[in-house]
């Protein structure tokens, strides 16, 4: 199946909004209030000026099923990452997604440590990012609040060294 993973444009903004605001992806947010296209907007013009994010689209087959972002938050290539998949997309997607942006941002971003989070009731990504390699670096306690209760976030880490080990296998 041809996939590839390209740079977000304008043009994606209605897509990404409608994925970014279903409910299935909203709710494992740190921000779970529905977004509006002029904040949605706002934010893509601040996000694509900063060159240390990179927003990213996956496609299969010419078709957009997923959103990514790398954010280098330190020297030395170390970025924090966010992800999701189009609510409709093909079972196996995900998964797709993950290494494709892997490779992405080890190979084409040559970033060095890729970091990532997932609120502890999100079983799925805790296991998605442990499948893809990720170790975990710890448990932030009670570091959400979702305005009714307070949620521990899981935190992982991946160096490209460990990436080329497990792509290797």
């Amino acid at each position: 199946m041809a996939q590839r993973i390209r740079v977000m444009e304008q043009d994606d903004l209605q897509q990404v909004l409608a994925w970014r605001n279903s409910p299935s992806v909203r709710r494992f947010m740190y921000t779970q209030h529905k977004i509006s296209l002029a904040e949605h907007t706002h934010w893509f013009e601040r996000a694509s000026l900063d060159c240390k994010r990179h927003l990213l689209i996956f496609e299969q087959e010419e078709r957009a099923q997923g959103f990514i972002s790398f954010h280098e938050v330190s020297a030395g290539g170390i970025a924090d990452w966010g992800f999701y998949t189009a609510p409709d997309a093909p079972k196996g997607t995900g998964k797709q997604l993950g290494i494709s942006a892997l490779m992405h941002a080890f190979a084409r971003l040559g970033l060095h440590k890729i970091c990532g989070q997932a609120l502890a009731f999100n079983e799925r990504s805790i296991q998605f990012h442990l499948r893809l390699g990720f170790r975990q670096e710890g448990i932030l306690r009670e570091q959400y609040f979702d305005g009714e209760k307070y949620h521990s976030v899981t935190c992982f880490g991946l160096l490209a060294n460990e990436w080329q080990v497990t792509t290797e296998r």
